[in-house]
């Protein structure tokens, strides 16, 4: 059963956990916690109370089933730990703020402290979302994050991704390795602080996602197998170690809470599921989206997008918004670089049939056997699936972050073939997600970092350089000597973006990139969203080159809510390609954008230049671009 409706005077929020550190009652003079910690590896649990000489230790009640139960009078602020018979003492699972790391002892908080601002904000529908991915700590924490936002609205950004928040061991990690799920990392500031982000991204109309872990803990800072080692399941092993045992009724708890604690205490407005094939549950993942659906506020938009390389369309049909489209990426990689190691071996053999086929149904895979999974068949029919259900990106911190010197598009590819390929990424009806700064056309690294120290930093430096012993360009013991090391602080550094693109001495390069990437959204914005919700593929078809073989282009076609038609038209090829059945494949309607500038020039003589990209619209488009800002932008290059 859902809650009530959306109450725009509640500016205080909180959600109850079942476990964990939970103030009782309201604010007093008196304040009282109580402590629930789960712990079926132990015989005994003391609370441990950290005061201005010794802790205070408190006998936890067993309460069955591995749990342990305490009282004390303490309130927010307080520093506490769980000592485990009598030795050794580690922190809060569920804690909520770990202000002196992941080995230190966790804080009460009160979550209804903060005063929210925006009270009446409900979110965006999913098909006005244009994401933007960010690092926190790259930007400089909540409040460099907070700056840029202004920045992001005028882009035309829709909604901010923040990749994993949760506490890891030391000040710098790419953000997959945390080993504290409720708790916000300490090197970004206060629980507040965040709030205070998500609220002023609320007050500029941008939603806020955040991705989560549940597939997996970090190697350092994790304790869960000194005092519940039935959270795994032995005997199953991952990357990262056991598995976690999603068939017990704790764990699947441990992260349904987790889930709603971000969206009703932090008022996230969605969630991304890091890597869910490692979970591989679909039943859990149905019954975690029920229970998310069942627990949040009616009127409020929340949406629920996953990473799955096992294409499971059907999760698509009725529990999740979308899923993160690798298929496409992958493609459109190939098409830009001509890479084909690694995972890119899975989509060499003609690749712009393969993107034809993303365009018109969704996924590459499906049900096909993959060169990459054994020759085992991936994935599902998702020919069904509206084509809001996958997001799209050219680059994310997977992409340029497990490269070995985590190089950007712009350092693999030549600008006007990036252009081309930007064009489709704004303008399809799949949703568009950006990777922080490549608005400005950067080039800057985004490198795989972390803060490890001794045995540990040693075991992720060298591991990183033996993994891409396989590649060809990495055969030389040499060469992966120089891929970076993940722990010095200069990786760090070389990942975070500059604070002022103005500054920059390519500024004017960079605010050329900018100006592209607003005006194509300018144009998504009034002429293409207002008409997705219900939006269908209509078909994509590759162009053949003078030679009669298939060229590096394709028209795709899609029929808009209102019933008239999105048309592009992309050549990612360095050489002009004909339009040999102009009669039926040329597509028909309004040209609302265009790269290179004044590439309709070229339509006349029969011919699609190298590096272009055309989207047209059929019907009245002036009905959807009633503003003197959207009409410029239709009208001009995207240059002028």
């Amino acid at each position: 059963m859902s809650e009530s409706p959306i109450d725009p005077h509640a500016r205080h929020h909180a959600h109850c956990l079942p476990f964990g550190a939970q103030l009782l009652g309201a604010a007093s003079a008196r304040p009282r916690t109580r402590f629930r910690f789960w712990a079926p590896s132990c015989q005994s649990v003391q609370v441990e109370i950290e005061g201005p000489a010794a802790p205070v230790k408190l006998e936890m009640t067993p309460t069955g089933n591995g749990w342990f139960e305490a009282e004390a009078d303490c309130g927010a602020g307080t520093l506490y730990r769980y000592r485990l018979d009598g030795e050794l003492a580690v922190p809060d699972p569920a804690s909520r703020f770990q202000p002196q790391d992941v080995h230190g002892p966790s804080e009460v908080i009160d979550p209804r402290a903060y005063t929210w601002q925006h009270a009446h904000w409900h979110g965006r529908p999913w098909e006005e979302t244009v994401l933007y991915e960010l690092h926190v700590g790259t930007l400089g924490g909540y409040a460099g994050v907070m700056q840029r936002l202004p920045a992001l609205a005028e882009l035309g950004v829709t909604a901010i991704e923040l990749m994993p928040l949760n506490d890891f061991p030391g000040q710098r990690n790419w953000g997959y390795d945390g080993v504290l799920p409720y708790a916000p990392d300490s090197s970004y500031g206060r629980p507040d602080e965040l709030k205070a982000l998500i609220d002023a991204a609320h007050g500029l109309g941008l939603n806020v996602f955040l991705d989560v872990v549940y597939n997996h803990f970090g190697p350092d800072g994790n304790y869960l197998h000194r005092y519940a080692k039935p959270f795994f399941r032995e005997g199953t092993h991952t990357p990262w170690g056991p598995a976690i045992d999603f068939e017990r009724t704790e764990v699947r708890d441990f992260f349904c809470d987790n889930a709603l604690y971000w969206i009703n205490e932090y008022r996230f407005d969605g969630l991304r599921f890091d890597a869910v094939h490692a979970i591989d549950n679909h039943e859990w993942l149905r019954e975690l989206s029920d229970h998310i659906r069942a627990k949040v506020r009616h009127g409020r938009h929340v949406h629920l997008v996953l990473e799955n390389e096992h294409n499971t369309a059907n999760l698509l049909e009725t529990h999740f918004d979308a899923q993160w489209n690798d298929d496409a990426h992958n493609t459109l990689h190939v098409l830009l670089t001509g890479e084909t190691e690694g995972y890119y071996h899975a989509f060499a053999d003609e690749p712009i049939r393969k993107l034809a086929r993303v365009l018109s149904e969704g996924f590459v895979y499906q049900g096909e056997p993959s060169p990459i999974h054994d020759g085992k068949p991936r994935g599902e029919p998702s020919g069904h699936v509206p084509p809001t259900s996958f997001v799209m990106f050219l680059q994310n911190h997977d992409q340029i972050g497990n490269r070995a010197f985590g190089e950007r598009l712009r350092k693999l590819c030549s600008p006007d073939a990036l252009r081309a390929a930007t064009g489709l990424l704004l303008l399809s009806p799949q949703i568009p997600l950006l990777f922080m700064d490549e608005e400005f056309g950067s080039d800057q690294p985004f490198l795989f970092f972390t803060d490890y120290t001794g045995d540990l930093a040693d075991a992720v430096r060298e591991g990183r350089r033996r993994e891409f012993a396989r590649f060809a360009s990495f055969s030389d013991e040499k060469r992966r000597a120089q891929i970076p090391d993940p722990n010095h602080p200069q990786t760090f550094a070389a990942s975070s973006p500059p604070t002022d693109a103005a500054a920059q001495p390519d500024a004017h390069e960079r605010l050329d990139w900018m100006h592209f990437y607003k005006s194509a959204l300018t144009v998504r914005a009034k002429l293409i969203t207002p008409r997705l919700a219900h939006a269908k593929a209509l078909g994509a078809s590759v162009l053949a080159a003078q030679n009669g073989s298939d060229a590096n282009a394709l028209i795709a076609r899609w029929q808009l809510d209102d019933g008239e038609t999105l048309a592009i038209a992309l050549n990612l090829g360095d050489a002009a390609v004909p339009f040999a059945q102009t009669e039926t494949l040329m597509p028909k309607g309004k040209i609302v954008f265009e790269t290179p500038p004044r590439v309709r020039d070229h339509l006349a003589g029969q011919q699609l230049p190298p590096y272009a990209f055309i989207a047209w619209l059929t019907g009245d488009v002036s009905e959807y671009a009633n503003t003197h800002d959207a009409r410029k932008v239709i009208e001009r290059e995207w240059h002028a």
